[in-house]
């Protein structure tokens, strides 16, 4: 049986808008469907959960953070985080202008068994600690640490344009609809080119790897909650069990079964099996 999770905690934040240290942790608990509301920091923030799921949404687009992966996040970038699972979050803020080396955009990175030790004992850290203490030496390791972290694919950038945003919502929301870019063209009352065009301009992506970017990051929290891959492929619009897998693993590295593991990249004997389809 799975440990309770601890009763709600809430870090007062403002006491690390301005901090007399260069770095700070603090730790929260939340319940599952809870969320933090629209808020930006002064500081980088490094954004992590030892248990449960986030989903964190900017204005330029969306994040899905899963166990064992954090979330980097820049300075001033409006957010919102939303629970799925009872979450236990720690928090590392960063000052950029005194701490070098950091990212330069914000993404999400792998969590080593080292860095989600230090994550969790940086929370014990007074946030006055002394130069070159025990204190300060934990928390420069911190950071080398996500220096050294590979980054994971699961950002969803969101178009800013009127006529895309309705098309994205649609697709997010119903990851499994059989409409092409076609259809999408002609509810938008525009061209297939102009949508093409509009869509790699916008985001970055062209619309066939933006709808698979949305597909396989719905995927995720189904997937964190114990759902079986053939639903959730099905769900997605997957044709089948296989064809999601081959294409999760092609854009994550590892199948379906392995991304929760605690150590990323590593597969246990005969667990590519829950990746096949059932009767293969």
């Amino acid at each position: 049986m799975a440990a309770p999770i601890p009763p709600p905690l809430r870090g007062d934040r403002k006491r690390y808008d301005n901090l007399p240290a260069p770095m700070a942790a603090m730790e929260d608990n939340w319940p599952s469907g809870a969320s933090t509301g629209w808020h930006a920091h002064p500081k980088d923030q490094l954004l992590y959960a030892i248990a449960g799921l986030m989903l964190v949404e900017s204005d330029a687009g969306a994040w899905v953070v899963p166990p064992n992966r954090a979330l980097w996040l820049l300075a001033g970038v409006r957010h919102n985080v939303t629970m799925s699972g009872e979450v236990m979050m720690r928090t590392a803020y960063i000052d950029a202008s005194r701490v070098p080396d950091l990212p330069a955009q914000s993404c999400v990175i792998n969590v080593s068994p080292l860095l989600r030790a230090l994550l969790v004992e940086a929370v014990h850290v007074p946030l006055d600690y002394a130069p070159d203490t025990r204190d300060d030496r934990l928390m420069r390791l911190l950071i080398d640490e996500v220096r050294v972290s590979p980054t994971v694919p699961v950002h969803l950038p969101m178009p800013r344009d009127a006529r895309l945003k309705p098309i994205c919502e649609a697709l997010m929301r119903e990851p499994g609809s059989p409409a092409v870019a076609a259809d999408w063209a002609l509810r938008a009352r525009m061209g297939e080119r102009t949508l093409h065009r509009l869509f790699l301009a916008e985001t970055g992506m062209t619309f066939a790897q933006w709808r698979e970017q949305a597909r396989l990051l719905h995927a995720l929290p189904q997937l964190a909650r114990g759902g079986k891959v053939i639903d959730i492929a099905l769900a997605c619009g997957y044709a089948s069990q296989s064809a999601f897998t081959a294409m999760f693993r092609r854009h994550f590295g590892m199948p379906p079964s392995a991304f929760y593991r605690s150590e990323p990249g590593q597969e246990r004997d005969g667990q590519q099996d829950e990746d096949r389809d059932p009767g293969r």
